[in-house]
């Protein structure tokens, strides 16, 4: 172990980083671990159980012994736990983000947000858990009254990804605890340190032994096959790639299980030509560099009115080549690194790509000589329609400008992906706003800002983007089941 092998002010101690199984920590079935490394310098920060398919049925069998209790605790408490929860979590603020930023590689200033936002989510349920309604009616004929209750869908499983290690796991474990439900979260393996380190903070607040367990594995697809195909397992959240989102889907038949994906996007940033130009600007650091562009919102596609591309892409190249790389934990460091060394070659073959085809480098489109996996804000000019860069998710700091000249060949051009999570509007046409939104393709859409993630709003997608919705008044829906009870009237 290095330096890093630290306890993050007591979030982490050592016995905490192994599996959570009924409460108790608890190595791996096989005693394997997971090795844990700092995407800025390759060093290993600690280690974690690598947890087997014994250990995730193990899991599944406690989260099923807790659920009938659980179910029936009253909401009062349940929300109580979840506001316990987010005020540690803000307390804790500064442990958090060091924890995030180590093993993600955001800067400490990102990593602050991260925390406060995903702390959010647990405030927004602990208030909505008191709020789940039924109905009562008399039947339209008459004869008979109609009650609805509505219940805990059950058991559930959770996997979620690298990019938002917190924000990820409470905006998927605060609906779930308001509702009722029990679950099995698997973290991705390239971030496991901050949801073992919430799963901590949950037991803090009092959440009782079962309703909550952790996995830590190498192994994802075996796990989620092996638990899917459990019939006690009710509900699947995923957030991730949609070719993975896809293979989750059809295991899921086999059982019925309900299923929420937060899978792919391709968000447009769109710059009409009456748009305030550095409005637009700051709007496209927040859409594009939050994250270092590693995030399923992040602006991929810069569709730029022709009278206004040069001068906005001309802009954003000098914002985003002002930006300092470096650690996440060093001073003055702006953009961090990205995840691993594969991320850094597709990002870099993406750009490459596109140059080859006729796009101009404004700034950036060389990495850096290690060690770290980084890559340099970027931004390119007449890129041409069609090209790679336009139609996969770059997961990058890079900020591909194509031009249009009319607004419907602008809507065109958006909609004209398999995804359709965000999208960015910039005008200043009240009229031209509401057919955007009207028009546009995506679960989201942004109008005048570069930041669309709220925990009061309902976030997801259409098309190969997946459905579902986390947070707003909708998230709890995911985790409920409706019974209809007919009395005699």
């Amino acid at each position: 172990m290095t330096d890093h092998d630290l306890d993050f002010g007591g979030l982490l101690p050592a016995r905490q980083r192994n599996l959570l199984i009924g409460g108790a920590w608890t190595p791996a079935a096989s005693g394997g671990r997971l090795e844990v490394h700092d995407p800025a310098d390759e060093s290993v920060i600690t280690d974690v159980a690598d947890g087997t398919t014994d250990d995730a049925v193990a899991a599944l069998d406690a989260a099923v012994a807790a659920q009938h209790d659980w179910a029936r605790t009253p909401p009062r408490e349940r929300g109580e736990i979840l506001r316990r929860a987010f005020e540690i979590i803000v307390d804790r603020a500064d442990d958090f983000a060091r924890i995030i930023s180590l093993e993600m590689g955001k800067t400490l200033a990102e990593a602050k947000g991260e925390v406060a936002y995903g702390a959010e989510f647990f405030r927004w349920f602990s208030e909505e858990a008191v709020r789940i309604h039924g109905r009562w009616m008399h039947a339209p004929a008459g004869g008979s009254r109609l009650l609805t209750i509505r219940k805990p869908v059950g058991p559930c499983l959770f996997l979620t990804p690298w990019n938002f290690p917190i924000a990820m796991g409470t905006r998927k474990i605060g609906p779930a605890v308001a509702a009722g439900c029990t679950m099995v979260v698997k973290p991705a393996e390239l971030t496991p340190l901050t949801m073992l380190a919430l799963a901590g903070v949950m037991a803090e607040a009092g959440l009782p032994d079962g309703v909550l367990n952790v996995v830590t594995t190498h192994d994802s697809a075996a796990l989620s096959r092996t638990l899917m195909a459990d019939p006690r397992l009710r509900k699947v959240s995923f957030t991730g790639s949609t070719p993975v989102g896809r293979i989750l889907v059809e295991q899921s038949a086999g059982q019925l299980q309900r299923v929420s994906m937060e899978l792919g996007g391709n968000a447009p940033f769109l710059v009409f030509d009456d748009a305030d130009v550095d409005a637009a600007v700051d709007g496209a650091m927040v859409a594009k560099m939050r994250n270092m562009g590693e995030a399923c919102t992040a602006a991929n596609r810069f569709l730029v009115h022709r009278a206004v591309a040069d001068e906005f892409g001309r802009k954003l190249g000098e914002r985003m080549g002002a930006l300092r790389l470096g650690r996440g934990q060093d001073d003055g460091v702006d953009v961090g690194p990205l995840i691993n060394g594969a991320a850094v070659e597709s990002v870099g073959g993406l750009v490459r790509e596109a140059v080859g085809a006729g796009a101009r480098v404004v700034t950036g489109g060389t990495p850096p000589d290690g060690p770290g996996h980084f890559y340099p804000p970027t931004v390119l000019l007449d890129v041409p329609v069609g090209a790679r860069i336009a139609e996969e998710e770059i997961f990058g700091p890079v900020a591909p400008i194509t031009t249009f000249d009319t607004e419907e060949e602008a809507v065109a051009q958006a909609n004209a992906s398999e995804y359709g999570l965000t999208s960015y509007v910039y005008t200043r046409d009240l009229a031209r706003t509401i057919r955007m939104a009207e028009a546009l393709e995506f679960g989201m859409v942004g109008v005048n800002t570069g930041l669309v993630s709220n925990p009061a709003a309902p976030f997801g997608g259409v098309k190969a983007s997946g459905y579902g919705r986390e947070g707003g008044f909708e998230g709890i829906d995911e985790y409920l089941e409706t019974t209809y009870v007919s009395l005699p009237g």
